[in-house]
């Protein structure tokens, strides 16, 4: 889930017009001055962007903890790769470890652009990879309140942009842009996201369905840096405004470079998982 830039054409002039305020990026931020609210919400995603390039490949461990409206729970563990690809999206697959009754099932994500994502599941009990049709995106991944499309890795092209506002959240100063998907498949008519303005990671996302009602707030805490650069959320909690569900993701055991490639991450690797 997170935002990863790859340049298009259409999008050149914007980009040309942007270079001063990227190279004036330090540590108290961008310098956004003269640019138009667009342009200001792009610049802030394409270097929330650059903060998070070269880290290679990663592994981790995740809980998911899914709750019903009335706080009933259940519990997955399930094991998350990915590998960072030049030139397009990350690559990432992830795999669960148990209850019993969904041990084995793996996601295989191939995140883009514009382009829709590739995805594809592997079903143990029908020992079947299935593809994930991408008119349906926005479908609830294996019951909890993150859709196929929120689990992506967030590539800048796939939005439209427009700063809306500073605010400051717990003590800490963040930028607050619009983002509207290009892809026309989309869930969402728009998300609201709220970045450090230091770190530029992501602390919050508002997002509105394709009535244009408040759908899902996601909120990301416990930040930790890796490799003195990289920062990934210890937990992600997910709440339906709509159905009154949450999903809560708990992450740990973070590993980077591990020597993942390619031949980890195709259709055969999605059945070979152990």
């Amino acid at each position: 889930m997170l935002m990863k830039h790859k340049r298009h054409p259409h999008r050149f002039q914007i980009f040309f017009s942007l270079l001063v305020s990227l190279t004036a990026a330090n540590a108290f931020g961008l310098d956004l001055s003269g640019l138009s609210d667009e342009e200001k919400g792009l610049a802030i995603a394409v270097e929330a962007d650059r903060r998070d390039v070269g880290f290679g490949d990663n592994v981790a461990s995740m809980v998911m903890v899914l709750k019903n409206a009335t706080g009933a729970s259940s519990t997955r563990y399930l094991r998350v790769k990915t590998l960072e690809v030049d030139g397009d999206g990350d690559k990432s697959l992830s795999i669960f470890d148990k209850p019993a009754d969904v041990k084995g099932t793996t996601m295989l994500t191939f995140s883009h652009g514009v382009k829709p994502d590739d995805q594809w599941l592997y079903l143990p009990a029908a020992k079947r990879v299935k593809r994930i049709n991408s008119r349906n995106k926005s479908g609830p991944f294996m019951g909890s309140e993150f859709a196929f499309e929120d689990l992506s890795s967030q590539e800048v092209d796939k939005y439209q942009y427009r700063y809306l506002r500073d605010e400051v959240i717990d003590g800490k100063p963040t930028y607050v842009i619009e983002r509207k998907p290009e892809y026309k498949f989309s869930g969402y008519t728009r998300q609201i996201v709220w970045l450090d303005q230091q770190e530029f990671f992501v602390v919050k996302t508002q997002y509105y369905d394709r009535k244009n009602a408040l759908l899902k707030t996601l909120v990301a805490s416990g930040y930790q840096q890796y490799l003195n650069k990289y920062w990934r959320a210890d937990q992600m909690l997910m709440q339906n405004h709509v159905t009154k569900k949450s999903t809560l993701l708990t992450w740990s055991d973070y590993e980077f470079k591990t020597g993942l490639g390619n031949k980890d991450f195709n259709q055969n690797a999605l059945k070979r998982v152990r």
